[in-house]
């Protein structure tokens, strides 16, 4: 297919006839929406890794003992 056949679409949002006040609004609650998830992703990180290290702590502990 030769390239002047290629056709190129856009696609655009226009908002214009929306309220600032509602966009507003959608803005804040997505971007709490993703402050919570990344919350509750950091916490199960910090756990993981609490864990992680006990585990690890206990291994070495263990390690000596036997050595």
């Amino acid at each position: 297919m030769p390239l002047a056949e290629t056709v190129t679409r856009t696609y655009v949002f226009d908002l214009g006839g929306v309220p600032e006040w509602l966009l507003i609004l959608g803005g804040t609650l997505a971007a709490a929406l993703l402050i919570y998830v990344v919350m509750k992703l950091l916490k199960w990180t910090l756990w993981l890794l609490f864990f992680a290290v006990l585990a690890g702590g206990l291994a070495w502990a263990f390690w000596e003992l036997v050595k």
